[in-house]
């Protein structure tokens, strides 16, 4: 038996080392999370999130990134559109892109500088989510491998410099080795789509979405955004966050929900 036992430990250590703990698995918590503003979107036809609905209606999108300590780490989730972008408003066919504040700035007043992070994740690649990532040459990039494979592909403008240090995923990844942050493959929206699942302390488990769901009537209904790349994965994930949200009493945290970002605090502010 001690033996049995014995082996069972040494499995449970090799998949913790590898970030493959299931997730039901005791976790512990990061310190804080700071919500930044990354950005808004003065987007002009809401149905293109929304196929066949509120067709030719505005809609106004948040855009949030979010920096986690864990420790002496940190980590940051999305890097949102360029900081550029502060200075001259982004005016494409869909919309008017904007940024209050530049990320830099934001990172500043919580004492931190880029060369400070560990880690920058990114939910997938497009251009709201990555304007930022060649901020932080010297952090550890994780992203799935399918989303690499994608986003740079030879008939592709590259979205940020590819010469990095950089893990490329290929699923889920505890990553801390502790529980507290993990990242979760949901593909759909793109092909290496992924999203977090945070753990604090005092404000319990949030899973930040991604671009899983842009709004929370799209996730109340489960609609498949036009530009999604397999509606039948997307379905799949979306199926996904709602049991980790069952299973944890997580909340979902939506990045582009104009309605639920100003319901929250703002770095400066954080949560724990």
């Amino acid at each position: 038996m001690r033996a049995h036992r014995s082996s069972i430990g040494l499995v449970l250590a090799a998949l913790a080392a590898a970030g493959l703990v299931a997730l039901g698995a005791a976790a512990q918590t990061v310190d804080r999370l700071y919500v930044m503003d990354c950005g808004h979107n003065a987007a002009t036809d809401q149905s293109r999130w929304s196929p066949g609905v509120n067709v030719g209606k505005p809609i106004e999108l948040s855009d949030n990134c979010y920096l986690i300590r864990h420790g002496a780490d940190w980590l940051l989730w999305d890097t949102g559109y360029p900081d550029a972008v502060a200075e001259k408003p982004l005016v494409t066919p869909i919309g008017t892109a904007t940024r209050a504040k530049t990320l830099a700035a934001q990172l500043a007043e919580a004492g931190v500088k880029p060369a400070d992070i560990r880690f920058v994740a990114v939910s997938h690649t497009h251009g709201d989510h990555v304007g930022n990532v060649d901020m932080f040459p010297q952090s550890t990039l994780l992203i799935q491998k399918a989303e690499v494979d994608w986003a740079f592909a030879p008939d592709k403008k590259p979205p940020f410099a590819i010469e990095r240090p950089i893990r490329r995923l290929e699923g889920d990844l505890d990553v801390f080795g502790d529980g507290s942050v993990t990242i979760i493959a949901t593909p759909g929206h793109t092909p290496g789509h992924q999203s977090l699942l945070v753990h604090l302390a005092k404000t319990g488990w949030l899973v930040l979405s991604g671009d899983a769901a842009h709004f929370k009537d799209n996730w109340d209904n489960r609609r498949v955004a036009s530009m999604n790349t397999s509606a039948e994965q997307t379905q799949a994930s979306f199926k996904r966050i709602a049991d980790l949200l069952a299973e944890k009493k997580a909340q979902l945290w939506i990045n582009h929900d104009k309605p639920q970002s100003l319901s929250q605090k703002h770095a400066p502010e954080f949560y724990d």
